[in-house]
């Protein structure tokens, strides 16, 4: 095994346990289905992109392996990015304490339907890296990156940030809780002032992303914004 694929594998581990912890531990009970059909789904999407990866761009999976407030350069998008994770955290922990008080009753059709959401922003994350090497965990232009204008990147400007749109409007409802909508706005509104930031610096570093600005209009929700 690789020095990356050691990496990769202790961090799919630390993930696993840190999710099953956050998701599981709150309900008080392993009886909380919701929370494991989340983990499932989400876990093994984690697990595919990463193998992937390891197979086909292992220049994308060592960049995807730095990311975190401490990651970040700009002292602005650290102060965001810590933000964005204590609400992300209180998104995927809030279901477990719903379910252990019964604050709210999610219908099981719905629960179905949410994962089926978190699946498909896995899906249009793995399209997003698969047509983008340099789609790193941090806002960084590196030597030689271009812009990207094809697949996804023909759509909306931030394919990344619209994959995560969906696995955020989707979560409370895989999770089973209707409170989780709470900080899963806070989340959102993070992530629009993380891609308002980001776009700034694109302008000012990245040959070409002007011009790209002009062609394809929107930054997130095709005909929208």
């Amino acid at each position: 095994m690789t020095d990356l694929a050691r990496r990769t594998a202790f961090g799919f581990l630390k993930l696993t346990i840190f999710m099953v912890l956050l998701v599981i531990g709150p309900a008080g009970t392993w009886r909380f289905w919701p929370g494991w059909l989340f983990l499932a789904g989400s876990l093994t999407a984690t697990a595919a992109i990463a193998v992937w990866m390891l197979r086909h761009d292992r220049a994308l999976l060592e960049r995807r392996l730095t990311v975190g407030p401490a990651a970040e350069r700009d002292p602005v998008q650290r102060r965001i990015q810590t933000a964005a994770g204590l609400f992300g955290a209180a998104l995927m922990g809030l279901p477990g304490l719903d379910h252990h008080f019964g604050w709210s009753t999610m219908p099981p059709a719905l629960v179905i339907v949410g994962n089926l959401g978190v699946l498909a922003g896995y899906w249009l994350c793995f399209l997003v890296f698969r047509e983008n090497s340099y789609a790193a965990g941090t806002i960084a232009v590196e030597e030689g990156q271009a812009v990207i204008a094809t697949g996804p990147y023909g759509v909306v400007r931030h394919p990344m940030y619209a994959s995560a749109v969906s696995l955020v409007l989707f979560g409370p409802l895989a999770l089973g809780s209707w409170w989780a909508f709470v900080p899963a706005a806070a989340v959102l509104a993070s992530m629009v002032a993380r891609l308002l930031v980001e776009e700034r610096y694109l302008v000012a570093h990245l040959p070409g992303y002007a011009a790209y600005r002009e062609q394809v209009r929107f930054r997130l929700v095709p005909g929208i914004w």
